[in-house]
């Protein structure tokens, strides 16, 4: 199980099921906290990469094709 947190609602905006809603929208923010720090470290992976040599790119494509 996990924690309980509680809020004070205003009664002129008191809803029936504020307790979802409350637990679907931090679901999301924790996803998208996930999903950020992923690509941070996808970034910071791609960055410590050695850099190819100029042209390795073209040179790669035309064997390709060649080989076809």
């Amino acid at each position: 199980m996990g924690d309980v947190i509680s809020i004070r609602v205003p009664p002129e905006i008191k809803h029936d099921n504020w307790s979802e809603e409350i637990r679907e929208f931090i679901k999301r923010k924790i996803k998208e906290y996930k999903k950020r720090k992923a690509l941070q470290e996808v970034i910071a992976y791609i960055q410590a990469l050695p850099e190819a040599p100029r042209g390795t790119a073209q040179k790669l494509v035309r064997e390709d094709r060649g080989n076809h």
